[in-house]
């Protein structure tokens, strides 16, 4: 498939930086672009390839903000993302579709220090992991000043904190953990990468192809890690906390190849792809053949002399090439 130069604007050193993308000259030089090399209208290309983005914004790949992902070298995201930025430039006219997705909160939802107080009143500091055993010894409670802006009462938000605890155990995954407040509805941290942003862009304008955003992890019971699914879909009572999401294993049918890139690597890109992988096995095990992960785009969570994820995403993403997806490079050429 056709391979095109990197536009003279980006500059990779700008990368790990918040600027603002000036959409007017972008928009004028994606027409020159699109005219110089000929390209068409996404809806035209015979091949149908979808880059999906996970997470790919500041709160997770600008230093400096709260979670940002530095795997082991420190500047993990912000490699990644130039990477990614290169990636599709130099497949503008071959990528039909780009999906970005945006982890969205807001202060008072389960994984923040506000849901929790201890004995004391106390809310557990960021990266505290709550157990279910722990809730029910009453070392931690759901905080009762926030019951009646949900319509409960403080023991039954209790009892929701235990069987959210006790469901996350059954599956194997990780404790609930308490992370710092990031993502927020309204701040910069819940902006993309502005490189990012500005390829996005550049590319919607040069394919005409209009990109798409998924909005997740915005409810307030559940976590949601993967953008297919929260991690919990009810309460102890039968209720919903939250539904899994059809619209990436139906679009996958419909394509002829997804890539997947995005932070973090160990979290919620790796139970973005279980979770597809799940889907797929489930409705046409044909369709894994599909899927290629681009693997010098994410990295894992690692937070030095704390926790060093890279282990278990690297083990997640052999399952995943066991079961028949591609791992590939930014640089590899698209079959």
């Amino acid at each position: 498939m056709n391979i095109l130069p990197i536009p003279s604007f980006f500059d990779p050193a700008r990368v790990g930086e918040i600027w603002k993308v000036d959409y007017a000259a972008r928009a004028e030089h994606a027409r020159e672009y699109a005219l110089q090399h000929d390209l068409k209208p996404a809806s035209a290309s015979k091949d149908k390839i979808t880059l999906l983005v996970v997470d790919a914004q500041n709160t997770f790949c600008t230093p400096g903000f709260e979670l940002f992902v530095g795997g082991r070298s420190g500047r993990g995201a912000v490699d990644d993302n130039i990477r990614l930025c290169e990636f599709i430039y130099r497949n503008l006219g071959n990528l039909t579709r780009i999906t970005a997705t945006m982890d969205t909160h807001t202060a008072q939802q389960i994984f923040h220090p506000i849901f929790f107080i201890d004995k004391d009143g106390h809310h557990p500091a960021p990266y505290t992991d709550i157990h279910a055993a722990e809730l029910q010894e009453g070392r931690w409670r759901f905080n009762p000043a926030l019951a009646p802006q949900f319509g409960i009462i403080p023991d039954y938000g209790q009892q929701m904190m235990v069987h959210y605890a006790e469901e996350l155990e059954k599956k194997g995954k990780y404790a609930l953990t308490i992370w710092p407040y990031h993502a927020m509805l309204g701040g910069i941290g819940h902006a993309l990468v502005p490189a990012l942003e500005e390829a996005i862009f550049f590319h919607s304008i040069a394919r005409l192809a209009q990109p798409d955003f998924e909005i997740k992890g915005n409810k307030s019971f559940t976590e949601n890690y993967s953008v297919i699914g929260p991690e919990v879909l009810t309460g102890p009572m039968g209720e919903t906390l939250g539904a899994r999401n059809p619209k990436f294993i139906q679009q996958l049918q419909e394509v002829d190849r997804l890539y997947i890139a995005g932070q973090a690597k160990s979290h919620c890109v790796v139970w973005t792809i279980s979770d597809l992988l799940e889907d797929i096995q489930a409705v046409d095990p044909h369709l894994v053949k599909k899927v290629h992960l681009l693997e010098d785009c994410s990295s894992p969570v690692v937070v030095p002399r704390v926790v060093d994820h890279t282990d278990a995403a690297h083990e997640a993403y052999v399952r995943f090439a066991q079961a028949g997806m591609k791992i590939v490079k930014s640089t590899d050429p698209l079959e």
